[in-house]
């Protein structure tokens, strides 16, 4: 039982598992601010109209 519970120490606590858990976390949110933008009307019109106020605010 213990030579098991090494393998699995050295298999997910290792600094490569760590590497692809953060990379994990970061794709997650990347894909929930996507969803976000594109799914909720709310965000997506919200940063529309920052776009446009600057837009107007130069005069372009």
């Amino acid at each position: 039982m213990k030579e098991i519970i090494e393998y699995l120490k050295a298999r997910y606590l290792s600094e490569k598992a760590q590497g692809i858990v953060e990379y994990a976390l970061i794709l997650a949110f990347v894909v929930a601010v996507a969803t976000a933008i594109t799914n909720g009307g709310g965000l997506r019109n919200k940063v529309a109209k920052v776009f446009t106020d600057v837009t107007r605010a130069f005069g372009k």
